[in-house]
Order: structure tokens, then C-alpha cells, then sequence
């Protein structure tokens, strides 16, 4: 047994003895690693000294040898300084700038293999100009030591660079060149080898160079082009500003002509023989009344002409040009005033010139009660180009971004490979390709890094980019070009567009047009933060209609609680009626419009048309039916059933229900607009009419879920947060838009958004073309719309007021109920039920009965109702109702 433990103790020792040996011995590697990596450490301290040191005494000798070269000194100095110049000749000059060069080259502490390298690259290429320099100056044929000996002395003695020739170094080299392959070839080899030598120095390539010389280039080219587009627009604007010369050759004017042809004449000079007149035979005053008789009847056929020429240019011209006609009939009836005053004391008749007057009136009456078949478009040179600042740096910039986000990228473990980088205008998108292996997750976790590396205001990344193998990351430019409306409204893709609701949005992150179809989106929900450019972005749809589709094609319906934002279009003959700012008026005239839609679609079924393209097809083939019949003018033609069915010859407009602010009106009026959006959003595609809705506030409350659900394409500029971004978009990352017209477009069927910088049209812009627009074709509101509108108003009143007043027969706890729910914040059946120690029952009616007061919002399931007033509103509120019903009663 003794053994045994004496066994183990023995084996317990030697254990214990081996890991101290281990120990010391590590402890001893760990000395060994320290003293080198001290030792490493300092050589790596000492080699940055070293290289300083070095940099400084070259930068001496640099400095030394240009102030023996260019100034003079005593005899020891003059010695040196011609020393140097008999040996390098004129290009001695090189030596000053090769130390200078070699200094800094030192200085940034470069690889010490490369750094000869150079060292004795700019040795060469001194040699070479030396040689390059002794060629130009011609050679003596001789002996070559006595050449030699020339040229020392030649710069020793020179008083010039000329005169000093290339030196010793230079006659080394360029004597026997010289002799053996001559001047030329010699000169065409020396200045080929000292810019390749100049080009290993520097690093430059010949792309650089080529890159370099290409900016200025382009740089001119583009000012030229913009010379010769302002010379061009100018021109343009001229002719813009002339008036109508052609159009308003033949005279014409609203009224009846009114001629004096009697009455006294008016004399222009008196006559000195006045008593030789006297004397003078009676036949001679007999000739004088045929002569003035004969000029009164050429100047009154005259005048006949003119107002039938005046007939017939009304006939072939615009109703634009009345204006402008109307204005030079006065000054022609002017001039023949004038001219009928000169004419004979004699009566003429004027029946005819009164018939061709009233024929004219008839003519212009006419014209004026014609529709806008004759639109005339407004002209682009109304719209201002663009005037963004040229960047002549955006290569660099890009390229260090690149650099940076892939050296940030890296520093968190993350490779990538920038594959392509796409410039827009507010935005630069780098597309970037991880290694395999590398999840999409790691990258998008890191924006907020990428954006404190790159000093960026927001990074918004795209992972994965649709259609590609890559994740982009989207930048914002330092510099951020704006696009003007005219460059689009002016594009071929807008031009080219068969759609009359074709609308312009801007240009996306390659820089490429975005144009948009509101006939098929079918309807739009625009939503962002005050100075956004929401209000911005739905003037471009308005005014890319404008510059579309006349009055008869397309009309618009804008409600504007604002006041503001849509007073600009007031007058233009594409509105259907005057805009709505009221809320009532607003909720009434949805409500029509989905009255309108119905009726079409009542009319669509019974002509058995599918939508609104098809019906008008129909009407375009009655007009053609009709216009193939012999019918005498003022008649109606015998046949105007087909098929038992009447014969209409009136096409459809288009509809464009613009809300400016949604949830002003779901405030005011929740239930009826809702209701009137979410069918006017099912159904009304197919009717021509389209909804494009703007609000600041795109929460919950006021796109509701129903809204939504029905207008699949959404715009969502810079929103506060990203639940904002969810509830317009299903995505987030609108809360890291840059403003000002930066926008996420989702249209209908798209996967993902695409980011747009929307097109800017100034206010003066705006006015100049609705200004052009009610200049040249009146404004002609539907009265019968703006009637049933008004009736649809007054009664929602009278509705109102039924429900607020003693006419409805409110609980008599409604009071209690009222505040408790006001105080409270917050309304559920329970809480009144508990509050008023009432039943379920009668809680549930007091609750639907604050709802129909407008006090709380609507059912929101388990979640308890939204309280709309506060206390001090509903006392207003009730007060106003109690005045508005003694009024009805004292009425009664």
C-alpha cells in the first residue's frame, strides 16, 4: 500500500512539474516576441525620421542650386555656378527641379526601391535634355575631345541658356548621335525617350492624359451648345412675343359699322383763290361733283371688300384669333372714317354695307359659341429651362465615394466589388456585388454606418436591385441638378405618348424620363411632409395635361381645402366647375361624381359598351353615319334611332378628381368621403375618371385601409418616420429621402418603388401658361353639375342639422357621455356603460349617437374609437346647430 501511494505521489509531481517547464518556456517566447516587436517598432520609428531628414537636405540642395544658377556672386561662387553650367549646360536648370521632385518624393515616405528607381529616372532624363539641348545648338565636325572641350567651356563662359549650349554631358551623347543618325532622327528618338521618362516618373498615362485633355474640350463644347440653345430660345421667345401678323391681316370687330357718309367736310387747308372758285363756270362744278361722286363710290366698294374678306377669314380662322382681329377692325374702321370723311357731301346707299355687317356679327356671335375643337396648346417656350451648375469634379467624387464605401464595407468584414454607378440627379447609386458568402443583411445593418463614413445626409440601400445581382446604394449628390418641367413636357417619350392623361414625374437614378398613364393607373395617393414637393408634384400631372388634352377630351375637378394651392387654374375651360375649397362642398361634390359615374356606366350597358374608349368609338361612328347622310343644313337627319336606340353624337370627357389635402376633409366629413373615394376607386376606371389624391399626413385615420386597398399606385415623398413610409408605400425608406421633389414611385404592378427626383415648375411658370390658356378660350362651367352639386349641399346641411338639433331624439345622459368620452380621450361602449351606471345597450346608442354628431371616428374593432373634438369645440358646435335651427323655425 505504501508503495502504491508513494506511486501516485511521484505521478501527482511529475504532472505538476511539466506545465511549469511549459510555462517558462512560453514566458521566455513572450520576452523574445516582445524585444523583436520593440525592436521593429523602433526601426519603424527611426525610418520616418530618416526619410524627414533626408527630405530636408535635399529640399536644401534644391533650393542651393537655383540660387547658384540664377544669382551672381563672388569668385568662389561665380566658379561653382559656371562649373555646373559647363558641365549640364542650359538644362542645369533641370537639377533644381529633379532635387525639388526627388524632396517630396521622400517626404511621403514612398517604397525605397521605388524611390531609386525614380532617383536614377531623373538622372537619365536630365542627361537626355542635356543631349536633346546640345543637338539644337549644332555641332562642330572634329575631333570629339576637342568637342568635348568646347562645350565645357562654352557653358563655363556662356551669358545665356542659348549660348551655353548643352554642356559636357550634352556633347557626350550627342556628338556621336549626331554624326551617326543626324539631326532629325536624333531629336524625334531624345523627345521620345524623355516623355516616356516623364510619363514612368510622374505615373500619368496616356489615358490620363487623353482624360485630362478631353474636359476642356467637352467643357467648351457644352458652352457652345448652351450659346446656341439661348440664341435658339431667344429667337423663339421673339417670335412668341410678335403678334399675330398673319392671322390678323383682314380686319373685323363685334358691333355694326356706323358710317357718316353725310355731314359737312372737313377742310385741311384753306384755299387762297376762294374768288377765282367763285367765278368759275357752272361746268366745271358739275365735273368736280362727278369726279367726287365716282371716289365715294370706289371707297365705299372698298370698304365692302374689306368686310367680306373679314367673312371669310373668320370662317377658316381659330376662335383664338378673334382677339387679335377684333383690335385691327377698330383701327381699319379708323382709317375709313377718316377716309369717308373726305368723300362728297352726297347720300349713298349703304344696305349693302349694312347686310355684310350684320353677316360679320352673326360670324363672330358663332365662333364665340363654338367649342374648344380648335385648342390651342400653350407653348413650351412658356416653361423655363434648367439652370444647373456645371460640376466639373463628378468623376473625382464618385470615384473617392466608391473608394470609401468599399474600405467601409471591408473594415466591418464585409467584401464587395462595385460593379456599376449610376448618377441621377439629386442621388448616385453604387451597385454593389458581395462575395459569395456574404448575406445582404450584414450590408443593409450597416447604413447608418456608411452614411457616418461618407458624411451623407441619409443612405437608403436596395437590396437586392430588381432584375440584378447586386445591392445598390444610393448617395446624395453634393451637388443636386434640378429638372425643369420643360425638358420633359419637350422629350420624345411625352411627344410620342398615345395616352391624353400621359403625365411627366422627372428623371430616375440612371437619369432617364419617367412618364406615367393616369388611364392606367388607374388612380394616384401622393403623400409627404410640408415642403415635400407634394403640391409640386401634382401641378407637374396637372399641367402635363394641359399641355395634352383640350377641354373636350379632359376635365378636371379640383377640391382644395387650402385655398391655395389650386387658385392658379381658376378660369381655364378645362375646369369643370369653379374649385371647391369647402369640405361640405367637397364631400358634395364626390358624391356627384359617383352619381356621374354610375350614369355612364347606365349608358355603357345599354349601348352595350365596355368602357369609355369603347363608347366613344361608338359616337365617333354616329358622327361619321350622320356626316355620310344627305341632310340639308338646319335639319336634323331622318334617322336617329339604331337599333331602338338614340343617336348620340357627344363624346365622353375624361374626369381628374384632384384632392389637394385628404385629411382635412376626412376631418371634417370622414363617413361621406370615404365612402364616395372607396367607390369612386373601385369602379370609376372604366368610366374615364381617376382620382389623384395629395395629403401631408398619411397615417392610418386618413388612408384608411379601404382607400388603400383600392388605389394600388402610390407616390410617397420625404415622410417623418418609417411607419409613415409603410402606410403609403408597404415599404419603409421614404423617411430617408432628401426632399424637395426626391421621391419613391410605386406604380401598379410594380415590385418595388423606383426612386425619382420630381420635375420643378415655378409659380410664374404656372401662371404664365393657365394666363395663356384663359387668354385664348373662355371658361365654360357645366351649370347643371354646379346645380346638383349645391342641391347635394344643402341637403347634407339639412341632414346635419336634423341630426344635431332637437330633432333627434338624444338621450338625455348624451351631455355626461359626451365629456366623460372627451375627458377620457378616448371612446368605448364600456367606459360610458361604467362611467353612467348605464346598460350595455343604451351605452352602445349614446356612443353611435356622438358619431353621428361627429364627436368620435368610426368603429376600429377591438381598438377603442378616436375622439375628434375637444370639449370647448363641441360647445361651439352646439351652439352654432341651436342657431341654425331657430333660423329654420323662424323660416317655417
Amino acid at each position: 500500500m505504501a508503495t502504491k501511494n508513494t506511486d501516485k505521489k511521484s505521478t501527482k509531481q511529475t504532472k505538476g512539474k511539466t506545465p511549469t517547464k511549459k510555462t517558462s518556456n512560453s514566458g521566455k517566447g513572450k520576452v523574445n516576441n516582445k524585444s523583436k516587436s520593440q525592436k521593429s517598432s523602433s526601426v519603424k520609428e527611426k525610418k520616418p525620421a530618416n526619410y524627414r531628414v533626408r527630405a530636408i537636405i535635399l529640399l536644401a540642395l534644391a533650393v542651393l542650386s537655383f540660387c547658384l544658377l540664377f544669382i551672381k556672386g563672388n569668385f568662389v561662387w561665380s566658379f561653382i555656378s559656371n562649373s555646373i553650367y559647363g558641365i549640364f549646360g542650359g538644362s542645369a536648370v533641370l537639377i533644381s527641379v529633379s532635387l525639388l521632385y526627388i524632396a517630396v518624393m521622400t517626404a511621403k515616405e514612398k517604397e525605397v526601391h521605388r524611390l531609386k528607381a525614380k532617383v536614377g529616372f531623373c538622372a537619365l532624363t536630365v542627361f537626355l535634355a542635356c543631349t536633346l539641348w546640345y543637338i539644337f545648338s549644332g555641332y562642330q565636325k572634329g575631333n570629339y575631345f576637342v568637342e568635348l572641350g568646347h562645350e565645357f567651356m562654352a557653358g563655363f563662359n556662356g551669358d545665356s541658356f542659348v549660348s551655353r549650349g548643352g554642356g559636357l554631358f550634352g556633347a557626350l551623347l550627342g556628338y556621336p548621335m549626331s554624326y551617326g543618325l543626324g539631326n532629325t532622327i536624333s531629336v524625334i528618338l531624345l523627345v521620345l525617350l524623355i516623355l516616356v521618362l516623364l510619363l514612368i516618373i510622374t505615373g500619368v498615362s496616356l489615358l490620363d492624359i487623353a482624360k485630362a485633355a478631353r474636359k476642356p474640350m467637352e467643357k467648351a463644347m457644352h458652352q457652345a451648345e448652351i450659346r446656341k440653345q439661348e440664341r435658339i430660345e431667344k429667337e423663339k421667345q421673339r417670335e412668341l412675343e410678335k403678334p399675330y401678323e398673319e392671322e390678323s391681316l383682314v380686319p373685323t370687330y363685334n358691333g355694326p359699322i356706323d358710317i357718316p357718309l353725310d355731314g359737312p367736310i372737313r377742310k385741311k387747308k384753306k384755299d387762297n383763290s376762294s374768288s377765282e372758285n367763285k367765278n368759275t363756270d357752272n361746268s366745271d362744278t358739275n365735273a368736280n361733283a362727278d369726279t367726287s361722286l365716282a371716289k365715294q363710290r370706289d371707297e365705299t366698294d372698298n370698304l365692302i371688300d374689306i368686310i367680306k374678306k373679314a367673312n371669310q377669314q373668320i370662317e377658316n380662322d381659330n376662335p383664338s384669333t378673334l382677339d387679335a382681329i377684333k383690335e385691327n377692325v377698330r383701327k381699319e374702321k379708323t382709317q375709313a372714317l377718316k377716309d369717308a370723311a373726305k368723300l362728297a357731301n352726297q347720300s349713298v346707299d349703304t344696305a349693302e354695307i349694312e347686310d355684310e355687317t350684320k353677316a360679320l356679327d352673326e360670324q363672330i356671335k358663332a365662333t364665340g359659341n363654338e367649342k374648344h375643337s380648335n385648342y390651342e396648346f400653350p407653348p413650351i417656350q412658356l416653361l423655363k429651362l434648367a439652370e444647373n451648375k456645371s460640376a466639373s469634379n463628378i468623376r473625382n467624387e464618385m470615384q473617392e465615394k466608391a473608394e470609401k464605401l468599399v474600405s467601409t464595407l471591408d473594415s466591418f468584414g464585409v467584401k464587395v466589388k462595385i460593379t456599376n454607378i449610376c448618377r441621377g440627379p439629386s442621388v448616385t447609386r453604387y451597385e454593389l456585388q458581395p462575395a459569395p458568402g456574404v448575406k445582404i443583411s450584414k450590408i443593409t445593418n450597416l447604413a447608418d454606418d456608411i452614411a457616418l463614413n461618407l458624411a451623407a445626409n441619409g443612405v437608403r440601400i436596395e437590396a437586392p436591385i430588381p432584375g440584378k445581382a447586386a445591392v445598390g446604394i444610393e448617395v446624395p449628390n453634393k451637388v443636386v441638378s434640378m429638372v425643369s418641367m420643360r425638358e420633359l413636357i419637350d422629350s420624345e417619350e411625352f411627344r410620342n405618348a398615345k395616352s391624353k392623361l400621359t403625365c411627366v414625374l422627372g428623371r430616375d437614378i440612371s437619369g432617364e424620363i419617367v412618364t406615367t398613364d393616369l388611364a392606367k393607373m388607374p388612380h394616384l395617393l401622393i403623400a409627404g411632409t410640408t415642403g415635400s414637393g407634394k403640391s409640386v408634384c401634382v401641378n407637374s400631372l396637372l399641367m402635363s395635361i394641359l399641355y395634352r388634352a383640350t377641354p373636350d377630351e379632359v376635365k378636371f375637378l379640383l377640391i382644395d381645402p387650402k385655398m391655395v394651392e389650386f387658385s392658379k387654374y381658376k378660369g381655364i375651360p378645362h375646369l369643370l366647375i369653379p374649385v371647391v375649397s369647402d369640405a361640405k362642398k367637397a364631400a358634395a361634390a364626390l358624391n356627384w361624381a359617383v352619381s356621374e359615374m354610375l350614369q355612364r356606366y347606365q349608358l355603357f350597358s345599354e349601348y352595350d359598351c365596355k368602357d369609355i374608349n369603347s363608347y366613344n368609338d361608338l359616337i365617333e361612328s354616329n358622327l361619321q353615319f350622320i356626316a355620310e347622310q344627305d341632310v340639308p343644313e338646319g335639319e336634323e337627319p331622318e334617322v336617329m334611332e339604331i337599333n331602338g336606340l338614340p343617336v348620340r353624337t357627344e363624346k365622353m370627357f375624361r374626369c381628374v378628381i384632384a384632392i389637394d389635402e385628404l385629411a382635412d376633409l376626412m376631418m371634417a366629413a370622414p363617413s361621406e368621403v370615404e365612402e364616395s373615394i372607396c367607390r369612386l376607386a373601385q369602379m370609376a376606371r372604366a368610366a374615364g375618371m381617376h382620382l389623384v389624391i395629395a395629403t401631408q399626413r398619411p397615417s392610418v385615420n386618413v388612408i384608411t385601409g379601404v382607400i388603400k386597398a383600392n388605389i394600388p399606385s402610390r407616390i410617397s415623398l420625404k415622410v417623418s418616420s418609417n411607419i409613415d413610409s409603410r402606410t403609403i408605400l408597404d415599404f419603409g425608406g421614404a423617411e430617408k429621402l432628401i426632399g424637395k421633389g426626391d421621391m419613391l414611385y410605386s406604380p401598379v404592378g410594380a415590385p418595388k418603388p423606383i426612386r425619382v427626383q420630381g420635375c420643378f415648375a415655378s409659380d410664374q411658370e404656372i401662371e404664365g401658361v393657365t394666363r395663356y390658356i384663359k387668354n385664348h378660350h373662355r371658361s365654360q362651367y357645366n351649370e347643371e353639375v354646379e346645380a346638383r352639386i349645391k342641391k347635394i349641399t344643402v341637403e347634407g346641411m339639412e341632414a346635419d342639422n336634423k341630426g344635431g338639433n332637437g330633432d333627434l331624439d338624444l338621450d338625455e345622459k348624451i351631455e355626461e357621455a359626451i365629456k366623460i368620452v372627451i375627458d377620457a380621450g378616448q371612446a368605448s361602449t364600456s367606459l360610458v356603460q361604467r362611467r353612467l351606471k348605464v346598460g350595455y345597450a343604451r351605452a352602445g346608442r349614446m356612443i353611435d349617437e356622438m358619431e353621428s354628431l361627429g364627436i368620435v371616428g368610426p368603429h376600429q374593432g377591438s381598438k377603442p374609437r378616436e375622439v375628434l373634438m375637444t370639449y370647448q369645440d363641441w360647445l361651439e358646435r352646439k351652439n352654432n346647430l341651436g342657431k341654425e335651427s331657430e333660423e329654420k323655425t323662424s323660416q317655417e
